[in-house]
């Protein structure tokens, strides 16, 4: 078996499966090359899951409710509040619970582990979290909807697919956003409603989406950004007299709401065409060199190295300009890429990929929804949670503290209570880690006192702490 089985593995995928190592080793290249641009391998089972439309509509309910039992309970009473965190749980359970579970689940089980790394990835750069109340039930359907679909596409439709999904536009208060001088805000409802302009999806498409902090543009690029935005919104009751005839919880455009008049972004001049002028300049913006130049070393950072060779920065700058931003092309310059296969592993596992490995390397085929929350939320990393719109970080520096490692041994040794029921710890180092496996691990572990501490070893041995 050869070392690029456990790089095709663990680097590009998301950890080794009982015996995948050796079905792997018959062509590492052409088993990840055969996982791009298949649509099969990025959808997730969405049976019992909620749409976005369906999302909001339980939101809407909770809040309903909770204002209806505010209102004829004037007194404090903790019954009331007893009812209102039980709903609250239940809103959780069947929005953020059900979709976190479907997703371990996938991630664990898939057979295409790199497309599922793909699809995390962009997940990523595309933060959409459960920041509060009214945003917890939309991240899954978010990742569902406007990214499974799309990561094999273009860099423009995945941009928009994000851009303009509900979540999006709730998670960063577009659909808030009026135009000042707007039709809306110059009627008396209008004023009543203290209409204004929200900046916070146009900065961060600049910031994080599209061209980076230093990516040439100026305050002024943000505010006309935002300006045509506006009209973008939520179908909901708080727009049912502008919305009539649109369903509840969908991406809509109400020209009522837009900022009339052109826009100068970047220099370029777009003219006043409504709906279509937030569309020219993500357009515009997916075009631009310092996108390609990003995303080429974000790519690279996240597969290779948290300082990835400038050769391989380049070459996958050059693919997806070459390719007009062809995502599918891209993840193949990745895979074809010599320095995306050097022995040494240089990346230092997340949360979620010391999890997600582990299990895999288990065999495990359900996930205990609970439990693994519980997990995530004490390692760190709880899914759909990035404390802020730039995403989860990539670096090992945010994630190899002394006391994360501590958190790791934990749970570690919990997981080898139920890893050792079916594996001996060295039959089970040897099937994550293959010829990975070094002699000075291998030795420690035929010398753990009990088989529990040879797992745990196994588990924190540098050879899986990396990838």
């Amino acid at each position: 078996m050869s070392l690029n089985a456990v790089i095709a593995a663990n680097r590009f995928g998301l950890g080794a499966r009982p015996g995948e190592l050796t079905q792997i080793a018959r062509d590492p290249k052409a088993w990840l090359l055969n996982q791009v641009a298949q649509t099969q391998f990025t959808t997730v089972r969405s049976d019992g899951l909620l749409s976005s439309d369906q999302a909001f509509e339980a939101l809407q309910s909770y809040q309903a409710a909770r204002a209806a039992q505010r209102r004829a309970d004037t007194a404090p009473n903790p019954a009331v509040n007893a009812d209102e965190r039980l709903r609250l749980a239940d809103l959780v359970s069947q929005t953020t619970g059900r979709e976190i579970e479907a997703r371990i689940q996938h991630a664990v089980t898939t057979p295409a582990p790199f497309a599922e790394r793909w699809v995390q990835f962009w997940s990523n750069h595309f933060t959409m979290a459960a920041r509060n109340i009214q945003t917890t039930p939309f991240p899954g359907s978010f990742e569902r909807e406007a990214i499974r679909p799309y990561v094999w596409g273009r860099f423009d439709e995945l941009l928009v697919k994000a851009d303009t999904h509900a979540g999006m536009l709730i998670y960063l208060d577009q659909a808030q956003s009026i135009g000042p001088n707007s039709q809306a805000a110059q009627s008396q409802q209008g004023r009543r409603r203290a209409a204004g302009l929200n900046e916070n999806l146009a900065r961060e498409i600049l910031e994080l989406h599209t061209l980076g902090a230093d990516g040439g543009y100026s305050q002024a690029d943000v505010t006309e950004f935002a300006r045509a935005l506006t009209g973008w919104t939520v179908a909901g009751p708080r727009l049912r007299r502008l919305a009539q005839g649109s369903k509840t919880g969908t991406t809509i455009f109400v020209q009522a709401l837009h900022e009339p008049g052109s826009r100068t972004i970047l220099g370029k001049k777009f003219p006043a065409t409504g709906e279509r002028q937030a569309l020219d300049i993500l357009a515009h913006l997916a075009r631009q060199p310092s996108v390609a130049k990003r995303i080429a070393f974000k790519v690279a950072q996240h597969f290779v190295a948290d300082d990835p060779p400038s050769a391989l920065v380049a070459r996958l700058d050059s693919s997806f300009s070459q390719s007009g931003g062809d995502l599918s092309v891209l993840a193949r310059t990745l895979i074809q890429s010599p320095e995306a296969w050097a022995p040494e592993a240089r990346k230092f596992k997340t949360p979620n990929d010391f999890l997600i490995s582990t299990m895999r390397a288990g065999g495990a085929s359900t996930a205990s929804t609970q439990a693994l929350r519980a997990t995530f939320e004490q390692l760190g990393q709880t899914p759909w949670r990035a404390p802020s719109p730039k995403g989860w970080p990539d670096v090992a520096s945010e994630w190899a503290a002394p006391d994360a490692i501590l958190k790791r041994i934990d749970w570690a040794n919990l997981a080898a209570d139920v890893i050792g029921e079916a594996f001996q710890p060295i039959a089970f180092a040897e099937t994550a880690l293959g010829p990975a496996l070094t002699d000075k691990t291998k030795l420690a572990i035929s010398r753990a006192q009990t088989a529990r501490q040879g797992i745990v070893l196994a588990l924190m041995s540098p050879e899986f702490q990396r990838r």
